[in-house]
C-alpha cells in the first residue's frame, strides 16, 4: 500500500511552478477534470473574446473586419502560434478545417510525391478517422494503393523501400503510448518514404520538434490540449522544403495564389496558403487563439516534467489502492514512453467511468474496456491525483458502479 497522504500532494501543489496557470481556465470548483486529452478546459478569456468577435467585429465592423480585424489572415497568424508549440517555423502551419480533412490533404500530397510506390503504413489501432480517411482516399484514387497496418514495436522493421507514406499518431489515443518521432522519421527517409504525424494527443501536452526531426507533414486538432473549444479548427504542417512540390486536392478559393483576382482557373499558392480550402470559421478560430496565447507563457520542458510526475503518481496510487479490483495498466509504465494520459483496462470500464463522472471525477471510456485519464499540467493539480484515485477506490469498494444508471450506454462515451 502506498505511503502517500493527501497532504503530500497539497505540498507539491504549493511548490508547483505551473500552478498559477490554473487561473487561466474556467473549471468548476467541485470538479476533478481529467479529460483534457478529449476536450480541453475553457480559457477564462474565451467568453470575452467570443463576445467581442460577435458583438463588435461582426455586429459593428461587419464585413470590414476581414481587413480591419485581421479575419483574412487569422488562419495564418494562428498557424504561426501553433508552429511555436510543435517545433515548426513561421509559414509552415495553417489553422484550418478538421483533422481528417487535413490528413486527406497531406496524404494526397505525399502520395503525389512518391508516385512509384503504393504502400501507406499505419497503425491498425489508430484513431479511426485516420484509417477511414486513408481508406477513402485510396478507393477514390483507384491506383492500386494499399494500407499496411502495423502495431507498435513492429513499425520500424516494416518501413521498407516499398512504402510511400508512413502515417502515424505520435501518442496513441487509447493507451497513451508515445512513438519515437525522430527514429521513425529517420528510418522512413532512409528508404525514401515520407512521414505524416498526427499530433492530436501530443500538441500542447509535450515538447514536439518537427523540424529537428525533419518531419515532412503533420496534422492535429485544436480542442484537446490546445483548449480551443469543442470542434475547434485543426491545423496542418508542411515543411518549407515540400511547399509547392505537390498540390493538395481540395482546391478552394482561399488556396489560390490570388484569391481576390477571381480568376476562372485554379492557380495554387506556392506556400502554406495552398493548404487552405474555402472561407474559414472565424468565430471558432478567434476562440482557439485564447488557448494558444496561454502557451506563449509556458515552458514546455517544465510542463512535460509535471505531466510525467502526475501520471507516475496516478499509476502508483491506482495500482496500490485499486489493482485488487481488476484494473490493469494499459499505458506504458516508463514515463518517457507515455504521452500525458494514463489508461487502465477493466471489464466493467464503462460503468466505472460513469460512476466516477457522477462524482465529478471526469475521465472517459474507450471501447471495449479502456478508461482514460488525461493530465493537463496547466490546470491539473497534484491533489487531483489523490482525490481521483480515492474516488475510484470508493466506487469499487462499495460497488457503486453496479447501479443501473451507470450501465446505460449513451451516444458519447
Amino acid at each position: 500500500m502506498s505511503e502517500y497522504t493527501r497532504d503530500f500532494f497539497l505540498d507539491l501543489d504549493t511548490h508547483d511552478e505551473l500552478a498559477s496557470f490554473r487561473r487561466d481556465f474556467q473549471i468548476p470548483e467541485a470538479m476533478i477534470y481529467l479529460d483534457g486529452n478529449s476536450l480541453g478546459a475553457m480559457p477564462v478569456s474565451a467568453q470575452k473574446r467570443a463576445l467581442d468577435v460577435v458583438s463588435r467585429e461582426w455586429g459593428q465592423d461587419m464585413i470590414t473586419s476581414w481587413n480591419k480585424n485581421g479575419w483574412f489572415h487569422l488562419s495564418e497568424s494562428l498557424g504561426d502560434k501553433i508552429a511555436g508549440i510543435i517545433g515548426a517555423k513561421a509559414g509552415e502551419v495553417m489553422a484550418c478545417d478538421a483533422t481528417g480533412i487535413n490528413l486527406y490533404k497531406a496524404m494526397t500530397m505525399a502520395l503525389k510525391m512518391r508516385t512509384d510506390r503504393k504502400v501507406i503504413l499505419m497503425e491498425g489501432s489508430n484513431f479511426p478517422t485516420d484509417n477511414y480517411m486513408a481508406q477513402g482516399l485510396i478507393k477514390q484514387l483507384g491506383q492500386g494503393h494499399e494500407i499496411l497496418f502495423v502495431e507498435g514495436e513492429d513499425i520500424l522493421a516494416a518501413i521498407t523501400d516499398k512504402v510511400a507514406v508512413v502515417s502515424l499518431t505520435q501518442v496513441h489515443y487509447k493507451t497513451g503510448k508515445l512513438l519515437d518521432m525522430k527514429a521513425i522519421t529517420e528510418k522512413a527517409h532512409a528508404v525514401g518514404a515520407l512521414v505524416i504525424w498526427d499530433l492530436c494527443h501530443s500538441a500542447g501536452a509535450l515538447p514536439i520538434k518537427l523540424n529537428d526531426c525533419k518531419a515532412d507533414f503533420a496534422v492535429g486538432c485544436g480542442y484537446k490540449y490546445l483548449n480551443g473549444g469543442p470542434g475547434a479548427p485543426a491545423f496542418i504542417f508542411v515543411a518549407k522544403r515540400h511547399q509547392g512540390k505537390a498540390a493538395q486536392p481540395l482546391t478552394g478559393w482561399w488556396s489560390h495564389a490570388a484569391p481576390f483576382a477571381f480568376e476562372q482557373d485554379y492557380r495554387p499558392a506556392d506556400n502554406i496558403w495552398q493548404c487552405l480550402t474555402g472561407t474559414q470559421p472565424i468565430l471558432s478560430l478567434s476562440v482557439l487563439e485564447c488557448g494558444l496565447d496561454i502557451f506563449g507563457r509556458v515552458d514546455m520542458i517544465k510542463l512535460r516534467e509535471k505531466s510525467m510526475n502526475l501520471c507516475d503518481y496516478f499509476i502508483e496510487l491506482a495500482e496500490s489502492h485499486c489493482a485488487v479490483f481488476g484494473f490493469s495498466l494499459a499505458s506504458p509504465r516508463e514515463r518517457e514512453r507515455r504521452g500525458s494520459q494514463v489508461s487502465f483496462t477493466h471489464e466493467n470500464g464503462f460503468a466505472v467511468m460513469q460512476a466516477l463522472i457522477a462524482q465529478n471525477i471526469v475521465g472517459d471510456f474507450r471501447a471495449p474496456h479502456i478508461i482514460r485519464f488525461g493530465f493537463t499540467p496547466l490546470y491539473t493539480r497534484y491533489v487531483d491525483v489523490w482525490d481521483a484515485v480515492m474516488g475510484l477506490k470508493n466506487i469499487m469498494e462499495n460497488e457503486i458502479w453496479r447501479k443501473p444508471e451507470y450501465n446505460q450506454r449513451t451516444a458519447v462515451t
